[in-house]
């Protein structure tokens, strides 16, 4: 069902965990499957310094979570939030079509974190 690299993020997530000093938080769910996913984030003049997740869901939730993050640091707000859901999918290697939602997950776990920043920091 799932190829290697998902299989493989999986075993091995990168950033999940608590983010001590996180000034940006977005937590998002999907009632039909019941996955839950948060990220924390910290942002420093704009940039994205360090990301974490937690996530209860399946392996595919698990993996996007893991492969946003890594995507996300490093980067502007503004460029995290030209991430998609796609971007996320391919940077798996794909994902089974009954699992898209958890890369969706993801994109608005990243976006729900930028919009909780930009309430508390951006006037």
């Amino acid at each position: 069902m799932y190829n290697e690299k998902v299989i493989e993020v999986f075993k091995n997530p990168k950033n999940m965990g608590d983010l001590e000093g996180a000034n940006a938080i977005g937590t998002v769910g999907n009632v039909t499957c019941g996955d839950i996913m948060q990220m924390s984030l910290i942002i420093e003049e704009d940039i994205i310094k360090d990301a974490k997740f937690k996530t209860f869901g399946c392996v595919a939730a698990i993996a996007a979570s893991s492969m946003a993050t890594e995507m996300i640091i490093g980067k502007s707000i503004n460029e995290a939030m030209q991430i998609k859901n796609s971007d996320v999918v391919d940077a798996l290697g794909g994902l089974p079509p009954q699992k898209i939602h958890c890369s969706v997950l993801a994109e608005e776990s990243i976006h729900e974190a930028i919009k909780n920043y930009k309430e508390k920091h951006i006037k």
